[in-house]
């Protein structure tokens, strides 16, 4: 069956422009439409225009290094300060001029004001209601809420993409792993958020491993279901353990099923704890020069070539979120940095059941602007304590595809033998 849309069609794939509900109409006066303040901070940070079309081309104003890092320490994570001890000699940050580029279609500003009315939590955070695809609180009031936003986060209503994996020992030795994904976003249709795809299709040992999700919005109402596709038994089984820190498929243990998208899953297990306000930090954004490099061009011993990668000073909502006493979690704690334009959780610090940072997260944005929405192009994960890291997005022969025909048939568990 065809997926029905969830905005008119004429709107689908519009590049946005401002419009006289942009501003303050529901949100907020002073506010974009997803609820960030729309000035800059008369320095580094612009305005906030919606009128970004495409991939940034200048240089790097500076680059942090190990030497001058402590000149930079108040705009950086815990995680970020680590990176430079654990390799002062080869790690750094090439920091570019700031681009507020984050763009959604009028659709979903038009929802996401009203969502800023009507949208709640329910089931003590773990779940919302009345709310349409877009951010579901605009102007959040505590953690759960900002944590919604990312989770809720509008991608489209489908997408399909083939993307690289790798986990390089501490020396720099890798096997990418080959992964087509593709998703339906339901948004709250029936408490479904989304249904997802996962195909491995190299290398040929891991070959024909197949996992479908369907992730509820309310998952205190009604988890998440998961199947996997046994190659050896030739047959569907259910998965009930893919969720939280179950390891990610074909990670070598160098992420959990919740690091997938920087955080996915229920709530449940965490205490969130948002930040007064936003605070201003040196982040992965306009990531377009990653998007492009293949493994080969972009992994190396310890980390990823920081050559390739973008930072740039971004106001960010930080989210503290500490394990609830009696929950399990191989993270006791994991700090949140969310992108004010766009929701997205761009860095993550990850603490052990000690309280010792642990992993440092780092979604590497772009925006997608043949829909468009701001999602990471790649996400990396680094192991401050073995010196390896998973790499996800790599681009090994990659073609991202949104709002296309998809029929919702194909996520159906009886389907899962034969999908491609």
């Amino acid at each position: 069956m065809k997926m029905k849309n969830l905005w008119p069609a004429a709107l689908a794939g519009t590049i946005v422009m401002l419009m006289p509900f942009a501003f303050g109409q529901g949100v907020g006066p002073g506010l974009t439409p997803t609820g960030a303040t729309q000035a800059g901070n008369g320095g580094d940070i612009p305005a906030w225009t919606g009128t970004i079309r495409a991939a940034p081309t200048d240089g790097p104003k500076f680059t942090i290094t190990a030497a001058n890092v402590a000149q930079y320490a108040d705009k950086l994570s815990e995680g970020q300060k680590a990176m430079f001890q654990r390799y002062p000699a080869t790690w750094k940050m090439n920091v570019y001029p700031t681009h507020r580029s984050a763009s959604l279609p009028p659709q979903i500003y038009a929802n996401t004001a009203k969502n800023a009315v009507n949208a709640r939590l329910v089931n003590n955070g773990n779940g919302i209601a009345n709310v349409l695809p877009g951010v579901a609180f605009p102007q959040p009031k505590n953690g759960n809420e900002a944590i919604w936003n990312h989770l809720f986060r509008y991608r489209g209503e489908n997408m399909s993409r083939l993307v690289g994996q790798a986990a390089p020992t501490a020396n720099g030795k890798y096997t990418t792993v080959r992964i087509q994904e593709k998703g339906l976003w339901l948004y709250n249709r029936d408490n479904m958020l989304a249904k997802y795809l996962q195909l491995v299709t190299a290398p040929a040992r891991l070959s024909g491993d197949k996992l479908l999700v369907y992730e509820t919005v309310d998952q205190s109402a009604k988890p998440r279901d998961a199947w996997k596709y046994n190659k050896g038994l030739r047959k569907t089984i259910r998965a009930p353990n893919v969720a939280f820190d179950f390891p990610g498929t074909a990670s070598d243990g160098q992420r959990t099923s919740d690091n997938l998208d920087m955080f996915n899953g229920s709530p449940e297990r965490y205490t969130w704890t948002l930040s007064p306000r936003p605070i201003e930090m040196y982040v992965p954004y306009n990531s377009f020069n990653l998007d492009k490099k293949k493994a080969k061009d972009v992994l190396k011993a310890g980390h990823i070539n920081p050559d390739h990668a973008r930072y740039e000073l971004h106001r960010v909502w930080k989210v503290d979120g500490r394990l609830k006493n009696g929950a399990n979690h191989i993270y006791s704690r994991r700090t949140c940095y969310l992108d004010e334009d766009s929701w997205q959780i761009v860095h993550v610090d990850h603490y052990d059941k000690f309280g010792q940072l642990w992993r440092v997260a780092e979604g590497h944005t772009i925006n997608y602007f043949q829909v468009p929405f701001i999602w990471d192009t790649l996400q990396t994960l680094y192991d401050l304590k073995n010196g390896r890291y998973l790499v996800y997005g790599l681009n090994e022969g990659r073609k991202d595809q949104f709002n296309t025909r998809m029929n919702e048939a194909a996520f159906a568990p009886a389907a899962l033998k034969n999908a491609r």
